[in-house]
């Protein structure tokens, strides 16, 4: 398979699934993107990129039973794939390589005088 890069939101998104330890389904992916990022989003654009993962091959996803307490409507279950995990572990390797490669002296607060 081509390697496919993936942009902030997909990889948060990636993260959040593959953090799930019950059943990853839209709405809890959702809150959880909402919770640990600190910012609004969109329940639509979660979907949007659950789906877009799902067709490069980082997620697979299969439909729930149908609920009474969703009208009747089933839920679907999204789980990382190993090409997910691998792509993970390789982002984890570039940003703790990158973070190494970072002088100490850059990280420290600058003084200012006025």
């Amino acid at each position: 398979m081509k390697r496919t890069f993936l942009g902030e939101f997909e990889e948060i998104v990636l993260l959040v699934v593959a953090g799930c330890t019950g059943e990853a389904y839209g709405v809890t992916i959702w809150e959880r993107v909402q919770e640990y990022t600190g910012r609004s989003v969109s329940l639509s654009a979660v979907h949007a990129t659950l789906y877009r993962l799902e067709e490069k091959g980082f997620l697979t996803s299969e439909m729930g039973g149908a609920t009474a307490e969703r009208g009747g409507r089933r839920k679907r279950f999204f789980s990382m794939t190993n090409y997910g995990n691998r792509a993970l572990q390789e982002i984890n390797e570039i940003r703790r390589q990158l973070w190494q490669a970072i002088p100490t002296e850059k990280l420290q607060p600058k003084l200012s005088f006025s």
